[in-house]
């Protein structure tokens, strides 16, 4: 039996423009949009759809891109397309949880804004980076970061393609032993902070604050952790799982072959750009890949799998 998940992306997505055609053709995505504008005090249409300076910043970037997401996923479930499972890519997992029944789409905006907001006042700016590492195995990376203290791995997203993260000057000595050891590429990535790394933990632990005020409902649909990888069916465990998030290693490879695995052979990318499509094409190119982020996608994505 053929099973689909719904998996978002993660920050990094976020570009101007983003959900503005959802906003104009559906009173469904335009009242997510609305109803995020007058939780957070922001104008979420300016933010969204308008070039800014504000939108990559962390704080902003985060609320921005999962009212997005969440825009565009209520259309499709209003259109008929329901998942069997979902997933999401570090900042992605709130609209998992979302997807899967478990948190409210206004408690999912509330909570990712002061995520944001966390995030990125927790390294003084300048100290902490991250970088991609393409074209080497993750157990030659693990290897090599042991040796280096305040290096670790943030981001597991595919067969070649690794994210480190942690001190500036750890990631910087990680990049030349991890191209000595036959990196092809490593990239600095364009980010405010050592994200998924032990600096972030009280952060993580700010953030259990946060959660504790957030009421979490009977999950209709398993979703799957970036922490473990592993699926979760009772949302008794979803806070605990959110707060260690912050700090640890994105399972984001590891996900997706459990999904597969237990038969999703069908995945919609849902959000802004392409991003885990890429991915997904190597991990396993044998599975089905859409991607919803315009409304002209919609039609096409629905008719096929409804």
């Amino acid at each position: 039996m053929s099973k689909t998940a719904f998996i978002f992306p993660g920050q990094g997505a976020q570009k101007a423009g983003m959900g503005k055609d959802f906003y104009e053709h559906s009173e469904t995505a335009a009242e997510i949009f609305d109803m995020a504008s007058e939780l957070l005090n922001i104008d979420m249409k300016e933010l969204c759809f308008e070039e800014n300076d504000l939108l990559d910043q962390t704080e902003y970037t985060q609320a921005a891109l999962v009212t997005t997401c969440l825009a565009m996923a209520a259309v499709l479930e209003e259109r008929g397309l329901k998942p069997d499972v979902s997933a999401g890519l570090s900042l992605g997992e709130y609209c998992a949880i979302v997807a899967a029944g478990g948190m409210s789409a206004a408690d999912a905006v509330t909570t990712v804004r002061k995520r944001g907001i966390l995030m990125q006042n927790a390294v003084p700016g300048g100290e902490g980076s991250m970088a991609a590492v393409l074209g080497l195995g993750a157990d030659v990376i693990e290897k090599v970061l042991s040796g280096i203290e305040g290096a670790g791995i943030a981001n597991y997203n595919c067969p070649g393609q690794i994210v480190i993260t942690g001190l500036k000057d750890s990631v910087e000595k990680a990049a030349e032993a991890l191209k000595e050891a036959g990196a092809k590429r490593v990239l600095p990535l364009n980010v405010s902070g050592p994200f998924h790394s032990p600096f972030l933990s009280e952060a993580g632990r700010e953030l259990g604050k946060v959660l504790e005020g957030v009421e979490l409902k009977s999950l209709n649909i398993p979703y799957v952790t970036n922490v473990t990888a592993e699926y979760v069916k009772d949302i008794g465990s979803t806070k605990e799982l959110l707060e260690k998030q912050v700090a640890s290693s994105v399972r984001w490879q590891q996900s997706v072959e459990n999904m597969i695995a237990d038969g999703v052979d069908t995945f919609v990318e849902v959000g802004p750009g392409k991003t885990l499509a890429g991915f997904m094409r190597k991990i396993d190119k044998s599975v089905k890949v859409y991607n919803v982020g315009t409304w002209e996608d919609v039609d096409k994505v629905v008719s096929e799998l409804c």
